[in-house]
């Protein structure tokens, strides 16, 4: 008597299962999104709150580029300057 054990999804399942997930999180965020904006759109001051909005959009865009584009200075370099504020306190004293 030989004993299997049930498989689960194979690989094309499970990826189709995936993208139909994501699909659908995608569909919901975006039917959200408008049902917000649709809100936003019917305030008196909407001028005021997209002018915020592109404001805090460009702050965030800012702090985005400052965290993922901008190369950390040399780890040495870092230690060459601690040094040499040192020598410069000791030497003021």
């Amino acid at each position: 008597m030989t004993h299997t054990t049930p498989r689960g999804p194979g690989r094309e399942e499970q990826a189709l299962l995936l993208a139909a997930g994501l699909a659908d999180l995608a569909a919901h965020a975006v039917g959200s999104a408008f049902g917000t904006l649709r809100g936003l759109l019917r305030r008196s001051d909407a001028a005021d709150l997209a002018q915020t909005a592109r404001q805090e959009l460009q702050a965030r865009g800012r702090l985005a580029l400052d965290r993922y584009a901008r190369v950390p200075p040399a780890h040495l370099e870092v230690l060459a300057r601690h040094k040499l504020a040192r020598a410069k306190a000791d030497s003021d004293v």
